[in-house]
C-alpha cells in the first residue's frame, strides 16, 4: 500500500514568517521572494537543510498555483 504524505503544517507556518538569511533578498520574507529567484535555486540546487526544504516547498506551491494557501495561513497568523 502506498504511503500518503501529508503537508508538514509546522513547516508551512514557519514558511510565512521566515526571512531569507543571505543574498540579494536578505531579510525578505520567503513568501515575498520573486519566482525567478526560486526558479534559479531550482536549477542550481536548493541549499541543504531546513532553508532548502522551505524554498523548494515554496517553489512547488508557486509552480502549482497554490499561493492562496499561504495567504490563508498569513491571515490566521496575523489574528493570533
Amino acid at each position: 500500500m502506498q504511503e500518503i504524505l501529508s503537508p508538514d503544517s509546522e513547516l508551512l507556518k514557519e514558511l510565512i514568517v521566515y526571512k531569507m538569511p543571505f543574498g540579494k533578498y536578505k531579510d525578505s520574507l520567503l513568501t515575498e521572494l520573486p519566482i525567478t529567484y526560486l526558479e534559479w535555486f531550482q536549477r542550481q540546487g536548493f541549499p541543504s537543510g531546513k532553508l532548502g526544504m522551505m524554498l523548494s516547498t515554496l517553489y512547488e506551491i508557486r509552480l502549482n498555483g497554490l499561493e492562496h494557501l499561504l495567504k490563508g495561513l498569513k491571515k490566521l497568523h496575523s489574528k493570533s
